[in-house]
């Protein structure tokens, strides 16, 4: 690797990092720098980071990730109700645990590519929902959920902490994972996450998986065995999302069938292509347009609307509330819908094709303003 090349991943490094470390600041004016909000922005950033690694750099599209995704947070539930409620050995063995099973559900599923893989990733995300709710049981305690008990056993914590009267909450060695110290752990882990991406992006193995998704087939007949390759990313990807669905527990610490359901899935691929598919920046975008759509445009009422058209005259003012109140509120998959429609048909990049094609165009112009300046001294 280049040494330029390395200088630029750490600038790009720097700057992701002061980005992430400082959303509270600049999300604030529009209404998300909020804890619980920006704890979503960060599990959920590195969920589509880890699915990125296999749909954006081998072209294998997953139904079936929110599976892992499931997995994470009950084994973090199981760690906190079994062991202890330090967050670090449930993240380790939630990733693990997702890990796990990528490599089954992976070795399985690779067996065949395109449409075909999608369908069988899909069947086993929905037979792990289904066994959740029924087989499962005794593991995950069905409709209810996994939750904390005050008789859990706890073991590590028996040992140096005196239980108290209600239930204990989620820490890092001492220190709550609730309100911003539970944003900065999961910002730490979503930092780190993405310089692992970088690197892999940046890799020879990440560029066997372009091939890969370049063309396959002639890689095969070349004698190149992509499966071990495609296997990797697989399991690469399924940890990620074991981790995001470990700090899901973490920030709350219950689990339910409902985090592995196929809705799950389908929202990190929306993410994903919404941002830009292949990109490094791109799926943490769509995450940001999502959740804030989910949490913040979700929230606005007729009354908000009234309230931010009142410059208007009072009759325009009600059509305009009457016409925007169905694109807010209850209705923002509607909205969300029209955006990624207009997207996927007018920016196949996603929203980084998008912000290239404006870099493009304010260059090309200050190119011409250049060269028009100059003219006159050539004249000269």
């Amino acid at each position: 690797m280049s040494k330029t090349l390395l200088r630029n991943d750490w600038v790009v490094m720097a700057l992701f990092t002061a980005a992430v470390l400082s959303m509270p600041l600049w999300l604030a004016p529009i209404g998300a720098g909020y804890p619980d909000l920006l704890q979503k922005f960060a599990i959920f950033g590195l969920f589509a980071i880890g699915y990125n690694i296999l749909f954006g750099l081998t072209g294998y599209l997953s139904f079936g990730h929110a599976v892992f995704l499931g997995v994470g947070s009950y084994t973090a539930v199981w760690s906190f109700k079994l062991l202890t409620m330090n967050v670090l050995p449930a993240v380790l063995f939630s990733v693990l645990m997702g890990g796990l099973f990528a490599v089954i559900i992976g070795y399985l599923s690779l067996r065949r590519s395109g449409i075909y893989f999608s369908i069988l990733t899909l069947a086993f995300a929905q037979m792990s929902y289904n066994m959740a709710y029924s087989v499962l049981t005794p593991i995950t305690n069905g409709e209810t959920g996994l939750q904390l008990a005050k008789s859990d056993p706890r073991v590590i914590d028996a040992l140096f902490i005196e239980a108290g009267e209600g239930l204990p909450s989620t820490d890092l060695f001492g220190m709550q994972m609730s309100g911003y110290p539970g944003f900065y752990f999961c910002a730490v882990l979503l930092i780190i996450g993405f310089f692992i991406s970088l690197r892999i992006f940046r890799s020879p193995f990440g560029l066997k998986l372009l091939a890969i998704k370049s063309n396959q087939t002639r890689m095969l007949y070349t004698g190149f065995n992509t499966r071990p390759y495609l296997l990797t990313a697989f399991v690469i990807s399924g940890m990620y999302a074991g981790l995001a669905g470990a700090l899901m527990a973490v920030t709350d610490p219950l689990a339910g069938a409902e985090r592995m359901q196929w809705t799950a899935s389908g929202e990190v691929v929306l993410m994903t292509i919404l941002g830009g598919v292949g990109t490094l920046i791109g799926p943490l975008l769509g995450v940001g347009v999502i959740k804030y759509f989910e949490n913040i445009f979700s929230a606005l009422n007729v009354d908000t609307l009234h309230q931010i058209f009142s410059f208007l005259p009072d009759w325009l003012e009600n059509v305009v509330v009457w016409i925007s109140s169905h694109f807010v509120g209850e209705g923002w998959h509607l909205t969300l819908g029209l955006l990624f429609m207009v997207i996927v048909i007018f920016l196949p990049g996603g929203l980084m094709e998008g912000f290239q094609r404006i870099g493009s165009a304010l260059r090309n112009l200050f190119k011409r303003s250049e060269a028009v300046a100059a003219q006159p001294s050539e004249k000269e």
